[in-house]
């Protein structure tokens, strides 16, 4: 079998391969298989490559493979579960600079060779769409990371003249990349473009407030999509093209269930704060009467009910509680007791981050229910357990036209016949706005880890007997 016969053939399972992955993917029972079935289209997909093309050295390429490889497994291993939106910023930065560096080094390989007509119309178009959109994607993402990781503030930055300058940074970079493709005599243009585009990927990403960082960083996913898809155009390497628009399509999907699920327009949180909404905590917190109970009420409270729905949070995930709420939920079920798990698409800070914490645990994929199929059973529920949730919880979605969140859908917790409330205190969601359900008649705050604060309650439970 000829070599390049050997390579399409490869490319051809490796695409298929990524194409039932991400299908995979969109199930928590399937989700590790279709995690194992991309990895291994990566890697024929590498492998293929190394074969097809002239490199300069394997022992190179060896080398940084193995280096890098052991700093994704360090990285798989220590990074936490709360820590993997600020992880796939990076990524996604690291994949845009990775886009655009090849394509900017592929235009000054071809110049200096002084092969001009192989950068025709079509191959110049995509270097200057790799290293727009890859260098974008590159600064935004790093300022998406500081974000999240709270190095640089959350809150929505913006000044006098922001949306013009952008505009004018935009038309300058179209202005380059023409330039690009016309003068093919001198390096100048690529450079000019790669320093726009950090500029504006900066600038396009400041003024977005924390609670739509998640949003951000789905569509910057679908853009280093975009730039590797473009790369492959630059390389004529089929795989990459393939590869890169399956990224780019996933990404932009993602990004559209995310904004449905928040009731958002992706123009409204491209150019908007959302979320920046101070509304003084001290103000709403004083018009806000809550109800505390303790542990050992709690733990009465659940001995005496015959259905219970979890709904677990960000703040689930901060304190690592799954394990404890598994054995709260095994204990129950041992008492007769219906438990169901009710999941917001955005709890947390990505879609299916509480899928994946609530599996860690080993929590049955069955007892687990999206908003749309468990909302209208929250009324004939004895306790709805909000752990670390704030504002996929808040009814203030449904009742308060001049709430941040108007219109967001939310779980209709609130029917529940008694609501009780894990939290550390009062602090306010990603939207910077106080919970009205706090103050609800049928409202419990039951404050402190909640870890600790659920293992307490377990401990009660099984001094019951």
């Amino acid at each position: 079998m000829e070599a390049s016969l050997l390579i399409r053939i490869s490319y051809l399972i490796a695409a298929v391969l990524f194409i039932v992955g991400i299908k995979l993917l969109g199930k928590p029972s399937t989700a590790r298989t279709g995690n194992s079935l991309s990895a291994a289209a990566m890697l024929i997909a590498i492998a293929a490559t190394l074969l097809d093309q002239q490199v300069l050295s394997y022992t190179e390429i060896a080398v940084t493979i193995l280096i890098a490889s052991t700093l994704g497994v360090y990285a798989a291993r220590k990074v936490a579960m709360t820590a993997m939106p600020e992880m796939i910023a990076l990524l996604n930065g690291f994949g845009g600079l990775a886009s655009a560096l090849v394509s900017t080094s592929e235009y000054w390989r071809m110049t200096q060779e002084g092969n001009f007509e192989a950068i025709h119309s079509a191959i110049g178009i995509s270097m200057a769409l790799s290293i727009v959109i890859g260098a974008i994607t590159f600064s935004g993402s790093m300022i998406a990371f500081g974000k999240l990781r709270g190095v640089v503030s959350g809150k929505s930055v913006t000044f006098g003249g922001q949306h013009v300058l952008n505009a004018a940074l935009l038309c300058a970079a179209i202005a380059c990349s023409v330039l690009l493709v016309l003068q093919l005599q001198t390096h100048g243009w690529t450079i000019g473009l790669l320093a726009i585009a950090l500029v504006l990927g900066i600038l396009a990403v400041i003024p977005i407030g924390g609670a739509d960082m998640p949003v951000v960083i789905a569509l910057l996913n679908s853009y280093t999509g975009i730039a590797a898809a473009a790369t492959g155009f630059v390389l004529n390497n089929h795989m990459l093209i393939i590869t890169g628009a399956l990224v780019g399509t996933a990404g932009l999907i993602l990004t559209q269930i995310m904004c449905k699920a928040m009731n958002r327009s992706l123009i409204n949180v491209v150019l908007g704060g959302f979320g920046q909404t101070t509304g003084t905590a001290e103000t709403e917190a004083s018009d806000i009467v809550v109800k505390e109970i303790g542990v050992e009420e709690s733990a009465m409270l659940f001995d005496s009910v015959s259905s219970v729905i979890i709904v677990p949070g960000y703040g689930m995930a901060v304190a690592q509680a799954q394990h404890a709420v598994r054995e709260l939920s095994e204990l129950l079920e041992a008492r007769e007791i219906s438990v169901k798990f009710a999941i917001h698409p955005v709890a947390g800070r990505m879609p299916g981050h509480m899928n994946v914490l609530l599996a860690e645990a080993n929590i049955p994929y069955d007892k687990l229910a999206e908003m749309e199929r468990i909302n209208d059973e929250f009324a004939a529920t004895d306790i709805a357990l909000i752990i670390g949730a704030n504002d996929v919880v808040n009814p203030a979605a449904k009742t308060n036209a001049n709430s941040p969140i108007f219109g967001m859908p939310v779980l209709h917790v609130e029917n529940a016949q008694t609501i009780i409330v894990c939290k550390r205190g009062m602090s306010a969601g990603y939207a910077g706005i106080e919970n009205e359900l706090f103050g609800y008649p049928n409202c419990l705050m039951l404050f402190g880890d909640a870890k600790a604060t659920i293992t307490e309650v377990v401990g009660q439970l099984k001094e019951m007997g």
